[in-house]
């Protein structure tokens, strides 16, 4: 899975929330302002990388995403783990706790998740 521009990946995030979107939608739902025609670009280089398809209506085409959000999120979150924790969850879940991105109530929830799973 080829990795997305952040244009890109904001482009999936509005496709994702509107399951089938003209490219006139998905322009209307990001949150800055993107001329038409690069939205109409960004949006046939993901179905090059076959990221979203669509269906035609005449000249008009409606656009869904092929890729779930969390497909693309796991491939995401394995990447970075590989390249950034040394593959390793607990080095991720240390980052976050000592960047205080993650409280220890939060971390005994998981902990509850992970047993309820054995």
């Amino acid at each position: 899975m080829e990795k997305l521009t952040n244009k890109e990946e904001e482009i999936m995030q509005a496709l994702w929330k509107l399951k089938k979107a003209f490219a006139k939608e998905v322009q209307a739902e990001l949150h800055n302002a993107v001329h038409y025609n690069t939205v109409s670009t960004i949006i046939r280089n993901l179905e090059d990388k076959k990221y979203v398809g669509h269906q035609a209506y005449g000249k008009t085409h409606q656009y869904f995403p092929i890729i779930t959000k969390e497909e693309y999120r796991s491939n995401f979150v394995s990447k970075a783990m590989k390249q950034y924790f040394n593959d390793s969850y607990k080095n991720m879940v240390s980052f976050f706790a000592k960047e205080e991105k993650i409280t220890a109530d939060e971390l005994r929830e998981i902990l509850k998740v992970i047993e309820k799973e054995k």
